[in-house]
């Protein structure tokens, strides 16, 4: 192995300990994010809350570090949650699903949106974007959620990330397209001002200009 592929390697064993959420709490945008920055040392192993202590204790393991307690500025350690939408007080405004990391919350402008609990990672991130406070947080139907569902929470967002890229594509060629459109009008109407301009030139005996 070289010695440049070594930090990417390591950022790919970190992150395959971390739960995956994509939280932002630990004050990157992304698990992998953080793996990465804990990899350049430029981040410590007690800041991810849903990983926890026993989420330090494996990055401690795997970097032959001592475990520490999880960092207070990055928040504590409670049990799994997933979002819940009081669907009567929802307007449908769609910025929760903006944010959701997993697409896990189903809606479109100005109708319902509802939370689908297996594909929600808890993240928190719909509760602040919600101008009505419609979201709370509630215990899982299911056990160790973070725990055990961390590969589905990444394949989620790795999709996620793909389809908006997708999206981004399609737009920006709808936007050169339309540009393109528009300069081939304004290129015809030139050449349509200039042949009348010719025309009028010649039916009054002289030369454009």
């Amino acid at each position: 192995m070289s010695v440049a592929n070594a930090p990417t390697s390591l950022a790919q064993r970190i992150d395959a300990l971390l739960p995956q959420t994509q939280c932002t709490r630990c004050g990157y945008p992304a698990c992998l994010d953080y793996a990465e920055a804990i990899a350049r040392d430029e981040a410590d192993i007690n800041q991810c809350p849903p990983g926890g202590h026993a989420g330090i204790e494996q990055l401690a393991l795997l970097l032959g570090r001592a475990p520490k307690p999880l960092n207070p500025q990055n928040g504590i350690e409670k049990p799994a949650e997933v979002a819940f939408v009081d669907e009567a007080a929802c307007i449908g405004c769609t910025k929760c699903i903006q944010v959701c990391p997993t697409d896990a919350i189903v809606g479109a402008q100005k109708l319902m949106h509802t939370v689908v609990a297996d594909e929600c990672s808890g993240c928190e991130l719909c509760i602040p974007a919600c101008p009505v406070d419609c979201i709370s947080l509630r215990a899982p139907a299911h056990e160790n959620q973070t725990a055990t569902r961390a590969a589905q929470y990444r394949r989620r967002y790795e999709a996620r990330n793909a389809r908006l890229a997708r999206e981004r594509e399609r737009r920006e060629e709808t936007i050169a397209a339309r540009k393109e459109e528009i300069h081939s009008t304004s290129i015809s109407r030139s050449a349509v001002l200039e042949a009348i301009a010719r025309a009028k030139a010649k039916k009054q005996g002289g030369a454009p200009r």
